[in-house]
């Protein structure tokens, strides 16, 4: 038996265990279990692990899909089949994954055996990392304040016949802690995380896990010239909001950061431009770039990257009030550039404008940016793509590449300078925005790229996919926690020098 190192999965006790064994489970340790899923290739010929009751399960787990089957054992123990088809995606695998799960999970399982038939190792591990994930993401119980407030769930993963090492899924525990970890704060109503309340917890996890922090106030922002973000902050009442930045600096790390910045609007009204009651509710969750980058900065921690990343979240409300910022209005950035406010709802490419501008003064190896920025790339993906931008389509294809291998996909979208043309202003440096909706997801991608350096890398991931009805691959709820998964591989790949 093999056990991930406690540096691994960094839990509360008796909340989550990850074991791997050599051999399949006997009877006593499937009773123990109640809890069962077969991982096995696709067609009528191919092996099934030596488990207890095999003729039986056989006989019973007939058709297509995770079909549900119980033992003739003393427990009754419930079993699933995972069967892996040639040729099958990740993302494919990690929805197959939450449907094996969700019987399991459904019943309250806190132990699940995972029995792997005999297959190549690299088929194997990628079975291992997508029913990792699927448990550990639908086992976690996102916020809820009912009268009674919903209790942790103890899961313990018990692996049988899978040729690994803690170590080969460590990326699989360290992306679901970071995914949960984003998940939790997007489900947090918008009267529970205000942008003083998200500040108090990023500060209460930058000293757990060892994190250097410094929050850029209205006043400091105010002596730099942030003119961008503050126009966003004029109507909300509370001096609360701001750019927090972390610092994670691993022990004998050199060179140059990789920098992740996130738009956290922890509720966005619209402004002037007020938003429809329809497209309103459900605006607590305008932050869920900022809380993808905090899950992708956890996650790399988790993995001990052994470089050195910088974070930084743009925090704020988006309200409405007598001082609230107006169409027509121009505006000084960070960097000098004035801007023609031409659309109120437009607040995120503002906030990000200064963020990146700052972030870009550190000189950072490479900038990732993530945000659910514009409604128009909901309309040209949908909700199960998040789009990519950069300035260079190396960086664009890089981020296709990584979506599909990770199983949150990301499309390229073209980055043009001749788009430049519609943000061209009589009165300021560059237009906001248009009135249009025609490919405003590519004319905010533009907006933002002006603030980042000539020859700095830079990718921009517009967050589609943050919440979706009915959940998205391995995760089963309406938050996704998309682009942890994403965002920790770009990471680790990503130019370093």
């Amino acid at each position: 038996m093999i056990g991930v190192l406690p540096r691994q999965v960094k839990q509360e006790p008796l909340r989550d265990v990850l074991e791997i064994h050599p051999h399949a489970p006997d009877a006593g340790q499937l009773e123990e279990s109640g809890h069962l899923i077969i991982v096995r290739p696709q067609g009528e010929s191919a092996p099934w692990p030596a488990l207890p009751h095999l003729e039986t399960m056989k006989r019973r787990l007939r058709g297509p899909g995770p079909t549900l089957a119980q033992l003739p054992d003393a427990r009754g123990t419930w079993v699933t089949l995972l069967t892996l088809e040639e040729g099958q995606s990740t993302f494919q695998r990690l929805t197959a994954a939450r449907k094996a799960a969700a019987p399991h999970l459904e019943r309250r399982a806190e132990s699940v055996r995972i029995a792997f038939a005999d297959l190549p190792r690299g088929a194997a591990l990628a079975a291992a990392d997508a029913l990792v994930s699927a448990l550990r993401c639908g086992a976690h119980a996102l916020p809820r304040f009912g009268k009674t407030p919903p209790e942790p769930r103890p899961l313990a993963l018990h692996l049988h016949g899978l040729s690994a090492s803690p170590e080969d899924l460590a990326w699989s525990v360290a992306t679901a802690e970071g995914t949960n970890l984003a998940r939790d704060l997007v489900a947090l109503p918008g009267n529970e995380l205000t942008p003083a309340a998200f500040r108090e917890r990023v500060e209460s996890l930058a000293r757990a896990e060892g994190w250097e922090m410094t929050f850029y106030h209205r006043q400091r922002l105010r002596e730099m010239g942030a003119g961008a973000f503050l126009a966003v902050l004029r109507a909300s009442p509370e001096e609360d909001a701001g750019i927090v930045h972390l610092r994670y600096r691993p022990e004998g790390s050199t060179g140059r950061a990789t920098a992740l910045v996130g738009k956290g609007v922890c509720f966005d009204t619209g402004g002037v431009n007020l938003k429809s009651a329809r497209h309103m509710f459900g605006m607590h969750a305008d932050m869920a770039g900022a809380a993808t980058v905090l899950g992708t900065l956890l996650a790399l921690t988790r993995l001990r990257h052994p470089h050195p990343v910088d974070a930084w979240l743009a925090v704020a409300d988006n309200l409405i009030g007598p001082e609230a910022y107006r169409p027509n209005e121009v505006v000084r950035a960070l960097d000098g550039t004035t801007i023609e406010i031409v659309h109120t709802d437009a607040e995120g490419r503002l906030l990000l404008a200064d963020t990146l501008a700052l972030a870009a003064r550190e000189r950072p190896a490479a900038l990732i940016d993530l945000a659910t920025l514009t409604g128009s790339c909901v309309q040209a993906l949908g909700d199960r793509y998040c789009g990519a931008f950069a300035n260079a389509p190396e960086l664009a294809e890089r981020a296709r590449r990584a979506g599909a291998k990770t199983g949150e996909r990301a499309w390229p979208f073209p980055m043009d300078p001749d788009y430049d043309e519609a943000l061209e202003s009589e009165v300021a440096d560059i237009k906001q925005c248009t009135l249009d909706t025609e490919a405003d997801h590519i004319l905010a991608a533009r907006f933002l790229s002006r603030f980042v350096p000539d020859g700095l890398p830079w990718l921009h991931l517009d967050l589609a996919p943050a919440t979706r009805k009915g959940g998205l691959a391995h995760v089963p709820t309406d938050v996704t926690g998309f682009g942890v998964r994403l965002a920790t591989h770009l990471a680790m790949e990503m130019p370093k020098t």
